[in-house]
């Protein structure tokens, strides 16, 4: 059925990673999918940081660290790690997750996302962004 499933993940948020992963081993091993990770560092802190030590060496130690924490991820995943993968990007996270699953093409997109406040009323969410703007199925998990 999902040949290949896109997972957008705040790799500092482990809660709302944790509600989404039983679903993606349920839904992955259903059809051997592949399972691509993907996190998007914010260009905002990027530019921050970037005036203090040079971007580039902020931007190798942000991706990094962002890759570390990826493996240790990945390494509590009930799935073969063959078919396992991940990807970094800076950028504006619902542009960045639109940009990468026109890329990809995966059969689903598994994200997760909290319950809806004041703010993301106002302002809108991540992951309606997504909802609204993707061209595949969306699993939202809260």
């Amino acid at each position: 059925m999902y040949k290949k499933i896109l997972v957008p993940i705040d790799i500092l948020e482990n809660d709302l990673t944790q509600k989404v992963i039983p679903h993606l081993e349920c839904l992955a091993k259903l059809s051997n999918a592949d399972v691509i990770f993907f996190h998007v560092l914010p260009i905002a802190s990027a530019i921050v940081n970037a005036y203090s030590f040079g971007f580039d060496e902020f931007k190798d130690k942000a991706t990094v660290q962002t890759e570390q924490a990826f493996h240790q991820l990945l390494d509590t995943i009930n799935l073969p790690r063959e078919n396992l993968s991940f990807s970094i990007a800076f950028g504006n996270p619902r542009d960045e997750i639109l940009h990468i699953a026109e890329e990809l093409k995966p059969d689903l997109i598994i994200l997760g996302s909290r319950r809806p406040n004041i703010t993301t009323h106002l302002l809108g969410s991540n992951a309606s962004g997504v909802v609204r703007g993707a061209q595949t199925s969306i699993l939202v998990v809260r």
